[in-house]
C-alpha cells in the first residue's frame, strides 16, 4: 500500500506523519492509515478523505504529501 505524508497541525514547527493510502489514479489518494494518537496529533486530513498529493522535498528526501482535500470522508 502506498505511503503519503499528512501535515500535523498545531505543532509549532512543520511536521509530517507518514500514513498508508490507496491510490485512486493520477495524483488522488484515499487516506487509509489510522491516527493512533488523536489526542496528541491533529492531522490536516482524516482517514477516508480523498486528497490530491504532490511531490515535495522533506527532511527524509522527496515524498508524496497531501496538499488538497478533494472529498471528505463519508460520514457513518
Amino acid at each position: 500500500m502506498p505511503q503519503i505524508f499528512v501535515y500535523l497541525l498545531n505543532e509549532g514547527t512543520d511536521c509530517w506523519r507518514p500514513v498508508e493510502a490507496t491510490h485512486l489514479g493520477r495524483d488522488h489518494y484515499v487516506i487509509a492509515g489510522v491516527n493512533a494518537d488523536p489526542e496528541d496529533e491533529e492531522w490536516q486530513f482524516q482517514i477516508g478523505d480523498v486528497v490530491r498529493c504532490e511531490c515535495r522535498l522533506l527532511s527524509g528526501g522527496e515524498c508524496l504529501v497531501a496538499v488538497e482535500l478533494l472529498a471528505p470522508s463519508p460520514t457513518v
